[in-house]
């Protein structure tokens, strides 16, 4: 059974800081690229960041850049996303997402999401 499980949401204010954690499991991790995307109310869910199987190469929303962070440690299963200098603007569900091509076309997973809420 694949599983998703974010992590390490919660209320913050502005211009403080979070973690989020992604922990996979019934799947080979290390086989998938995973992002977090995030999605607030009345709103499309959209890409925050990817990085590859190997944690090579990132890329960031032009919206979270220099203020996120993501991380994967494939020997954990576990990816990151460390939130610095959150805004109002972040508030939404985030959700971990694992993905990779197949023979037949795309393979992807996803978590239930976790809240993160930045008021004063």
């Amino acid at each position: 059974q694949v599983q998703l499980v974010e992590s390490g949401g919660g209320l913050v204010q502005p211009g403080g800081s979070l973690r989020l954690s992604c922990a996979a499991s019934g799947f080979t991790f290390s086989s998938y690229g995973m992002s977090w995307y995030r999605q607030a109310p009345g709103k499309e869910r959209e890409l925050v960041v990817g990085i590859t199987s190997t944690g090579g190469f990132t890329n960031y929303a032009d919206s979270v850049k220099g203020r996120f962070t993501i991380s994967r440690d494939n020997a954990k299963n576990t990816v990151y996303l460390q939130m610095n200098s959150l805004k109002p603007e972040d508030t939404a569900v985030y959700y971990c997402n694992a993905r990779r091509r197949t023979y037949g076309g795309v393979e992807s997973f996803w978590g239930q999401g976790t809240q993160v809420t930045v008021s004063s």
